[in-house]
């Protein structure tokens, strides 16, 4: 894949990550827009660190299979997979403070996600 064609890719999906985040035209208050960005970040997040986690262990598993140059970098690519869901979960407990730093009137309870 060349340069660019990934920027393209980039600019696409970040298109529809806005389309994702944009707030109900019905709704008027800035607190309807965190609590939906907290229903997001709730949603989506748990189930990208639950399968980053599990890919992790099969590549890591599978590796042991293989050889040594290629159990090498199974075991790279499996730490930089849960290296990544470590984040995602820093992400997860962050959010909700950063979002109430925000607004001070957001509570994570006052949120209803569907």
């Amino acid at each position: 894949m060349d340069f660019q064609k990934m920027v393209q890719s980039m600019f696409l999906m970040s298109m529809l990550v806005g389309m994702g985040f944009a707030q109900d035209p019905g709704a008027s208050s800035i607190e309807a827009g965190i609590c939906e960005l907290y229903c997001l970040v709730n949603s989506v997040l748990v189930v990208v660190i639950f399968l980053l986690i599990v890919a992790a262990a099969i590549v890591y598993a599978g590796g042991q299979l293989l050889g040594a140059e290629t159990r090498a970098r199974a075991s790279v690519w499996a730490t930089s997979m849960f290296i990544g869901a470590l984040i995602g979960v820093l992400i997860y407990i962050i959010v909700p403070m950063v979002l109430g730093a925000m607004d001070s009137a957001f509570a994570a309870t006052t949120c209803t996600c569907a």
